[in-house]
């Protein structure tokens, strides 16, 4: 496993992956493997955020001291790097697969991730923290190569519109996943949350003349009753708009 002291001195080549880990003499405290200690701290991650899992929490929740967890990672980065992976498990690669052409692979692509940073809020800052090269990670951005190389895009253009897609559905996802907690944190529904501050400076005078340009535009989303159905319907539209801009880009020029 990655040592601290590892990873402070050179980041760029510290992951828990790339490390090849002596075994440990004897038997693994009873009733506790890997598979266990990822999916507890995904539980706990998913509840409390980055900021709140510790060895200590993670022992409890696990009923075990925390030197037990020792025998299997010797850091919480660790810890966070295979529940990283883990989560990326949750795309569907055969839906991918029978999805049809590029279009389709890109678009089940592009919802499965979202729903990956929806669900779980924690992964977004982790995702440009660790090298992400876990089995699951690898596995998906595989699909995301192949979806691409199919678009007919020149070697070049690829990097390009593998960013304007995926970092578009990270960005959106992200937003989409912190606005969900927000609400949450103030004990309110996502409708109740985003009615209330949207009245908040459509109420306040000072904003009068900016709320002018965008009257419009707060009225037509507001049209709609929930929040998410404007979620759904402005990332189906994005893609859309993406999908059309590599078509372009791909096409033969006359």
């Amino acid at each position: 496993m990655v040592k601290a002291a590892d990873r402070a001195k050179n980041p760029a080549r510290s992951s828990v992956w790339l490390e090849k880990r002596a075994a440990r003499a004897g038997g693994g405290p009873a009733g506790l493997d890997r598979d266990r200690i990822v999916a507890a701290s995904i539980r706990m991650l998913d509840e409390e955020g980055l900021g709140k899992l510790s060895m200590r929490k993670l022992a409890s929740e696990l009923g075990v001291t925390a030197m037990s967890l020792y025998w299997y990672v010797d850091t919480k980065d660790d810890i966070i790097e295979f529940a990283l992976d883990a989560v990326y498990e949750e795309i569907d690669l055969a839906a991918v697969d029978a999805a049809e052409g590029w279009q389709g692979r890109v678009r089940a692509l592009a919802l499965a991730y979202r729903r990956v940073l929806v669900r779980h809020p924690w992964v977004s800052p982790c995702v440009g923290s660790y090298l992400n090269i876990g089995p699951n990670a690898l596995a998906v951005g595989y699909k995301i190569q192949e979806a691409i190389r199919d678009t007919g895009l020149p070697l070049h253009g690829r990097p390009g519109a593998m960013s304007a897609v995926f970092q578009f559905v990270y960005g959106y996802g992200t937003i989409e996943a912190q606005f969900g907690r927000r609400a949450a944190e103030a004990g309110m529904s996502q409708d109740d949350f985003y009615t209330e501050a949207v009245a908040a400076f459509r109420d306040d005078p000072e904003f009068a003349e900016q709320i002018a340009d965008m009257k419009e535009i707060l009225d037509e989303r507001a049209s709609h009753g929930s929040v998410s159905a404007i979620w759904e319907r402005d990332f189906a539209y994005a893609l859309d708009i993406l999908i059309a801009g590599i078509e372009a880009k791909a096409a033969p020029s006359t």
